[in-house]
C-alpha cells in the first residue's frame, strides 16, 4: 500500500475489535494487522471457556447437596472429563467463530502478520512498509512462564493450552492463587482432580480486605490444598513434575501455569517512538485518551497493561477508536472499577479497594451468610461482604466479598457508586424476599447504624426483624 492510512490497528482482540468498530464509523482508509490465530483471547483460551468448564465443575460439584435435598443416587453420578472438554471447545469455537465474522469481510485491509513500528506514523508488517497518520497497539497479552519452565513440556500447562487437552491428569499443582487461577482450581478440583494451590502472597484472588481475605481462603481451603505465601519451585520428576516450596513439597503429574498474563510487546518496535519507556518496555498510556505521550499512537487493553479486564479492554479500543478519528483526543471518564472471580461463592472487588481507603474516614458494614434466609434453602450459606463508606456523609465508596450470587450484588453496588449513592439511599430501594441481596441490605443496615440517624418518615430507615426467616 502506497497511501498513507487514516489508522492502522495492531491487534484484533477485544480492543482491537471495539477500536474497528468505532474507526469504521468515519474511514475506510484503515488495515487491522493480527499475529496469529484471530479471535479475541477471551473468546479462544479465557473468559468463555474457562467459565464453560466452571459451569461443567459446578454441576457435577452440585451432587453434593442432593441428599440434604432430600435426592438419592448421588454416588452413582460420574464426571466423564474428555467429554466436558469436548463441550468447552465446542462451545468455544462457536464464540471464535462469532468475533472472526467482524473482520471476514474486511478483505486486503485485514492482515495476518506480524507488525514492527519503525517510527511514529510507520511500522512493517510481512517485509511491507506502511504509513498512517495514527496507529492503535492492541496487541493483547499472554500466560506468564518463566523461561527454565519452558523445558517442561506438555506436562506444563497454561490458560492458553488447558483447553486443547483431550484429558487431564488425575492429580494436579496450580501456579498463581490470582482470579484465573483460584476459578481453575476450584473448577478442576470439582470435576474430581486432586489439585494443590500455590500463592506467592497471602492474599488470593485480588482481596484485599483481609477478613474477606480470609474467609475466602478458609471456604475454598475445604475443596483442595492451598499454600500461599511462599514462591514455588518447579523441576521434573520421573514422568512428573515437583512442585516445592519453604513449607511443602509434591509429586503431580501436571501443572497449570496461572501466573497472570505480561503485554505482547516483543519486538514491537515501542523504543523507535522516541519516548521513556518503564521498567517493563511499556511506555506512558494517559487512562482516559488511550494516547501515548502527545504521538498520534494510541494503547489499548491488555497491550498497556493498566487492566486485563474484557470491558475494561473494550471500554478502551473504543476510546482509542474514537480519539484517533479526532484532531484533538478527548477525555472519557471511566467506569466505576469491577472485578468478578468465578468461584463459589463468588468473590468480587468494586469500586474502592479495601487498601486504597483512608480508614480514619472510612466505615465497613458487613454480612455474613451462614444464617442468611434464602441462602440456607438453597445450600449456599457460606461467605462475607463488606460494603465500605464515607463517613462524613454516608456515600458508597467500595466493597470486597466472598458471597453467594456475588456477580449480581456487585453490578448492583457498581451501579449505585457510579451514581455517588449514599447508604441511606440504596437502602430506599426494594429488597424482594427472600433473595440473596438481602443480605446486601443487612450489610447496608450495619452501615446505616453507624451513621446519624435519617428521618424517621424515610423508609430507608425501616429496621430488621431479627428473624431469620424474614431478614
Amino acid at each position: 500500500m502506497n497511501e498513507t492510512l487514516d489508522v492502522v490497528i495492531i491487534g484484533a482482540g477485544s480492543a482491537g475489535l471495539s477500536a474497528l468498530r468505532a474507526v469504521r464509523k468515519h474511514t475506510q482508509r484503515f488495515v487491522i494487522i493480527n499475529d496469529g490465530p484471530w479471535g479475541t483471547v477471551c473468546a479462544r483460551v479465557g473468559c468463555m471457556p474457562s467459565k464453560t468448564l466452571i459451569e461443567a465443575a459446578n454441576a457435577f460439584h452440585r451432587r453434593n447437596t442432593f441428599a440434604e435435598f432430600g435426592i438419592q443416587g448421588a454416588d452413582f453420578l460420574t464426571c466423564d472429563i474428555p467429554a466436558v472438554l469436548q463441550r468447552v471447545r465446542r462451545l468455544r469455537d462457536d464464540f471464535v467463530a462469532s468475533t472472526v465474522k467482524t473482520t471476514q469481510d474486511l478483505g486486503e485491509r485485514a492482515i495476518s502478520g506480524r507488525a514492527r513500528l519503525l517510527a511514529p506514523g510507520r511500522l512493517e508488517v510481512n517485509g511491507q512498509e506502511l504509513r498512517a497518520h495514527n496507529i492503535i497497539i492492541a496487541t493483547g497479552s499472554s500466560p506468564v512462564v518463566f523461561k527454565p519452565w519452558r523445558s517442561l513440556g506438555k506436562r506444563l500447562l497454561t490458560t492458553d493450552t488447558l483447553f486443547e487437552q483431550e484429558t487431564l491428569p488425575s492429580r494436579m499443582a496450580i501456579l498463581g492463587m490470582g482470579p484465573i487461577g483460584i476459578e481453575m482450581a476450584q473448577a478442576l478440583s470439582r470435576l474430581g482432580i486432586e489439585v494443590v494451590g500455590f500463592g506467592s502472597r497471602p492474599t488470593i484472588a485480588g482481596l484485599t480486605d483481609p477478613q474477606v481475605n480470609a474467609v475466602a481462603i478458609e471456604l475454598l481451603g475445604r475443596e483442595f490444598s492451598l499454600h500461599l505465601g511462599d514462591k514455588a519451585e518447579l523441576a521434573a520428576a520421573g514422568e512428573g513434575l515437583k512442585v516445592r516450596t519453604g513449607a511443602a513439597e509434591i509429586v503431580v503429574d501436571g501443572v497449570l501455569a496461572a501466573l497472570g498474563r505480561h503485554p505482547n510487546i516483543s519486538d514491537l518496535g515501542l523504543e523507535t517512538l522516541g519516548i521513556p519507556l518503564d521498567q517493563h518496555g511499556i511506555p506512558q498510556v494517559n487512562p482516559n485518551t488511550m494516547q501515548v505521550a502527545d504521538l498520534r499512537v494510541f494503547m489499548a487493553g491488555d497491550a498497556n497493561d493498566q487492566a486485563a479486564i474484557l470491558h475494561e479492554a473494550a471500554d478502551e479500543g473504543h476510546i482509542a477508536g474514537f480519539n484517533a478519528m479526532r484532531p484533538i483526543p478527548v477525555c472519557f471518564k471511566r467506569r466505576t472499577p469491577l472485578a468478578i472471580v468465578f468461584s463459589n461463592p463468588g468473590i468480587a472487588v468494586v469500586g474502592s479497594r479495601y487498601q486504597s481507603l483512608d480508614h480514619t474516614k472510612t466505615l465497613v458494614g458487613e454480612v455474613r451468610f451462614e444464617r442468611q434466609g434464602r441462602a440456607r434453602t438453597g445450600q449456599r450459606n457460606k461467605g462475607i461482604l463488606h460494603i465500605y463508606a464515607e463517613m462524613e456523609s454516608g456515600r458508597l465508596l467500595g466493597a470486597e466479598m466472598c458471597a453467594p450470587a456475588g456477580e449480581h450484588m456487585a453490578h448492583l453496588l457498581a451501579l449505585a457508586i457510579d451514581r455517588s449513592l449514599t447508604v441511606q439511599e440504596l437502602l430506599r430501594i426494594p429488597f424482594y424476599h427472600p433473595v440473596l441481596e438481602e443480605g446486601l441490605r443487612t450489610a447496608l443496615r450495619t452501615l446505616a447504624a453507624q451513621l446519624p440517624a435519617g428521618n424517621e418518615s424515610d423508609l430507608s430507615t425501616c429496621g430488621e426483624f431479627n428473624m431469620e426467616a424474614l431478614d
